[in-house]
């Protein structure tokens, strides 16, 4: 290997390794005892594997995940649904598409705790309140933004030509968007799912304040309420959170390449 290749290497070796660093510290921190974790240690004493057993005992972890799954899959469909037409209305649409670009990312830009109360009241005026679909209608909505920016470098790629030769057989601007950009745009429209997949499996504002009811909440949700009668349970905390983000993590390994190139099409026009 030459030092022109060697260099990279060890930069991405360092990155990766600091990376890890918290995911490590969370392995360690799930074997420790409670008094173990406060006496300031870095390493555990010796390990304390009944952390384990208690956290499932104590915490229904099955349901948290299954309520973040479906929230997160329904948002993401929701997402996907609205942000296709509209990437493509404003990759194509000239100047009225750029100003609904620019429109909606200015959505994106406002804080959104601000919109936590309209949205509460909203949701329980149409009977959503307390439930998935509900959190899910809020957190693909919000997501919408994200989703447009990346699908529209995408679309954009697309050549024209191909578009006019399907309006010359006939096609109008939805059959040309069904039968030809979208499935030239597949591995945007993966990559731009998969990145929203994750922001909404995430997402903790929303859960945690249309979400009351604990069969309704979500793993975030769970995790930052997660303590005993008196103090944290540091361990059974760290259990949790790895049991919850190792599907997340596969999955994201196994598409690291479509979400690689969804960001970088987002980031270049």
């Amino acid at each position: 290997m030459t030092r022109a290749r060697r260099w990279p290497s060890a930069v991405l070796a360092a990155a990766v390794a600091v990376s890890s660093v918290p995911l490590l510290y969370l392995v360690t921190l799930s074997l420790r005892s409670r008094d173990d974790v406060l006496s300031g240690g870095l390493l555990p004493e010796r390990l304390f594997w009944d952390n384990w057993p208690d956290t499932f005992a104590t915490l229904d972890l099955g349901r948290f995940l299954l309520n973040s799954w479906v929230v997160a899959l329904l948002a993401v469909a929701l997402t996907l649904a609205l942000a296709i037409p509209g990437a493509y209305y404003t990759a194509r649409a000239g100047r009225p598409g750029e100003r609904l670009a620019g429109l909606v990312m200015a959505s994106y830009c406002a804080p959104p705790v601000v919109a936590v109360l309209p949205l509460f009241f909203l949701l329980r005026s149409i009977g959503l309140n307390n439930t998935l679909p509900g959190l899910a209608l809020v957190v693909g909505l919000a997501n919408l933004p994200v989703a447009v920016w990346l699908l529209d470098g995408f679309i954009r790629r697309v050549p024209r030509e191909i578009e006019e030769a399907a309006w010359l057989d006939g096609l109008g601007p939805w059959g040309t968007l069904r039968r030809i950009v979208a499935p030239l745009a597949a591995p945007g429209i993966v990559a731009a799912g998969l990145i929203c997949f994750f922001l909404a499996y995430n997402e903790l504002l929303f859960a945690m304040s249309f979400q009351q009811q604990t069969s309704m909440q979500t793993l975030p949700v769970a995790l930052s309420l997660f303590q005993g009668d008196r103090n944290i349970e540091f361990g059974q905390q760290a259990v949790a959170s790895l049991v919850g983000i190792a599907p997340v993590y596969l999955l994201a390994v196994l598409a690291q390449r479509r979400l690689v190139a969804g960001l970088v099409a987002g980031g270049v026009k």
